[in-house]
């Protein structure tokens, strides 16, 4: 048999770009018909003459890099395309499926492009058999040696190493993706997975999402396949616990760590808990370790919202066509999109679209369902590169009718117009930039009389003015003035003001937490109530409490103002003994009130002998009033007026 021409490589895009469309189809028509050629040979001759075909071999290399990278569509010719994509699989298929594989198909990296180029559900099986094999084994394991060796440099990686890290990264993962074999072969052990917890220190947004997406994918591929490696999975998932305690003592955040970033972004836990469900597996040691995942899980006020990918988006602003767009993207619907096409670029947002109103805009379900292709029959064949927005007819235009001229925008006019400037009429001798005399001085000018008024004129207005006239001068009245538009008004306001700000002391005085930005905080049950007492939003509150901080005086104002003591002081009911107004015998003298008081020194417990602070013009009140003084000798009063008096008579000093 006459052996067949060789292939030419598959051309990179910037190549691609070159060739005239006439001679790219001619092209994709010879790779296609050499490619059915290959495969209308035996079996037996297919694996011994094609197997070694470097040329061959090379243009499944290059094709499967190219179309994994830039998608079918970028090829142009579709149809071609699609016969050339199902041509290179069946080979591909066939050269694994052999019992001695080409070596250069065994790599790291042409099994990844391969996963990425054809589903998980073509590539898994497969995959999972071909990572049996020596060759592959040992090129998986020179990528974990690198990678675990870099991952710990971390921060002293130079850019192009992190830059180079990141892209392995994401190209591994496709691999781990189709093969849980892959997952377990680089989960072996405990110095890969503490690299990807220690690179993510690195403030590296693309870095740390690629660390995310691996140490996801990984974790997953342990609950899959035909024996589940649960004990594994419980000794990563223990791994993870200890490094978020670690991290959670020491000086960095506590969210800002892939423990957190991994439990809030994916669906780890939950999927973990379903599987091991699922599987009957015994939950006995790794129930507990979820649930302590579960409380690193950030809350919704931590978590930044992610900046869409900068994509080429219609936004609906070309011509208007025949058929109006039935049901506008909404903002909420292009965020999740992105979302979803971050972890799966090769997705178009049609197909994205269909995804989500088929999970009712669960991003967590749709994620769950594309790494376990679990898609339904219809989505599962749907073309997975549509994109929104299609090409649109131009709308043809029917009224050609002719259209009034629009009227002219108005001029407008100030107070300048028709003025000797505007007319050109102005003398230019009195026309000058800045002072027309800057040479003179004060007195210069005080000393020109040209311009000072006529003494006639002033006292012509002198005799005007009329001395005698006695008017009530009305200068500062309210009414006149204006000093005061609404008195009633101002006061209220300022007593709610003082109302909100004594609220607002008090409230930060008991628990400047209560102050606090955060989103538990702002739905306490005290931060609402100082929303009802003073009306203000969860801002101004939390300024309020950042301008007290920052000026010492206002706190040392409030203090004195709401602190200080005001003068008044409660009621005290009197002590001293009172006279029963009704009866005034000794025997009925005990009841007053209630209160006992044998404070009185008289016969019979009278007292004192009256109330003198009864009322004007009672008898019982003059009687006690006059015996007041006449009895101050006798009831133990050793007369103090009269000592006092002596006193004073002595200079006021005793003795």
């Amino acid at each position: 048999m006459a052996s067949l021409p060789p292939f030419a490589p598959f051309p990179e895009a910037s190549w691609r770009d070159r060739i005239d469309p006439q001679d790219w189809d001619a092209c994709l028509s010879v790779w296609v018909k050499l490619a059915e050629a290959h495969m209308s040979l035996p079996e037996k001759q297919l694996i011994q003459v094609s197997s070694n075909d470097e040329s061959l071999l090379s243009f499944l290399i290059t094709f499967t890099r190219e179309t994994a990278i830039n998608g079918i569509t970028a090829l142009r010719n579709s149809q071609q395309v699609k016969l050339l994509y199902r041509q290179c699989f069946r080979l591909i298929n066939k050269f694994l499926r052999s019992p001695s594989p080409p070596s250069p198909l065994l790599q790291w990296e042409f099994l990844s492009d391969f996963c990425r180029l054809y589903s998980k559900r073509r590539t898994s099986t497969l995959v999972n058999q071909i990572c049996q094999k020596p060759h592959v084994t040992t090129s998986l394991s020179a990528l974990r040696r690198s990678l675990a060796i870099q991952l710990d440099y971390g921060i002293k990686n130079d850019p192009k190493t992190l830059e180079s890290l990141e892209s392995r990264l994401k190209r591994l993962n496709h691999l781990i993706h189709a093969s849980p074999a892959v997952a377990t072969l680089f989960l072996t052990g405990s110095d890969f997975l503490d690299g990807l917890i220690s690179c993510y220190k690195i403030m590296n947004p693309p870095l740390r999402k690629a660390i995310v997406t691996t140490a996801y994918l990984c974790l997953i591929g342990l609950t899959e396949g035909e024996s589940p490696n649960i004990s594994m999975l419980s000794d990563q998932l223990y791994s993870l616990k200890a490094a978020a305690e670690n991290h959670k003592a020491g000086p960095l955040n506590v969210n800002d760590s892939l423990v957190a970033e991994l439990v809030t972004v994916t669906p780890i836990l939950k999927q973990v808990q379903h599987r091991l469900e699922g599987s009957g597996s015994n939950t006995t040691r790794s129930g507990p370790i979820i649930t302590a995942l579960e409380a690193y899980r950030k809350s919704s006020g931590d978590i930044k919202p992610k900046r869409p990918a900068k994509r080429k988006v219609d936004k609906g602003k070309g011509v208007m066509t025949e058929d109006d767009i039935q049901g506008e993207m909404k903002v909420h619907r292009m965020s999740q999109i992105s979302q979803i096409q971050d972890l799966f670029p090769d997705l178009g947002s049609a197909f994205v679209s269909k995804l989500l109103d088929e999970y009712g805009d669960n991003t967590e379900q749709v994620v769950a369902h594309l790494l376990e292709d679990s898609l339904p029959p219809h989505l599962a064949t749907a073309d997975r590169t549509q994109e929104l927005s299609p090409e649109r007819n131009r709308r043809k235009s029917r009224d050609i009718a002719p259209r009034p001229t629009p009227p002219q925008v108005p001029i407008r006019h100030n107070v300048f117009d028709d003025d000797e400037f505007d007319k050109l009429t102005m003398d230019l001798s009195n026309v000058h930039f800045g002072k027309r005399n800057p040479e003179r001085s004060a007195d210069d000018i005080l000393n020109d009389r040209s311009s000072a008024p006529n003494k006639a004129a002033i006292l012509s207005a002198l005799s005007a003015f009329d001395a005698d006239d006695d008017e009530r001068d009305d200068t500062y009245d309210v009414a006149d003035a204006g000093l005061v538009v609404d008195d009633i008004g101002d006061a209220e306001d300022q007593k709610r003001k003082d109302a909100s700000e004594e609220a607002l002391f008090r409230a930060y005085q008991s628990d400047s937490k209560a102050f606090d930005r955060d989103a538990a905080t702002r739905r306490s049950q005290t931060r609402t109530k100082l929303k009802q007492q003073t009306g203000m939003t969860d801002e101004a509150i939390e300024g309020w409490a950042v301008m007290l901080t920052r000026n010492p005086h206002q706190m040392r104002q409030l203090e004195m103002k709401y602190s200080a003591f005001s003068g008044d002081q409660p009621a005290l009911a009197p002590t001293a003994w009172r006279a029963n107004p009704t009866d005034s015998a000794a025997e009925d003298s005990e009841i007053d009130g209630g209160n006992n008081n044998s404070r009185g020194r008289g016969r019979g417990g009278r007292g004192r002998g009256g109330n003198v602070a009864g009322p004007s013009g009672d008898k019982d009140t003059e009687n006690a009033r006059k015996r007041k003084e006449a009895n101050k000798g006798t009831r133990g009063n050793h007369s103090r007026r009269d000592q006092r008096a002596r006193k004073m008579a002595r200079g006021g000093f005793p003795g």
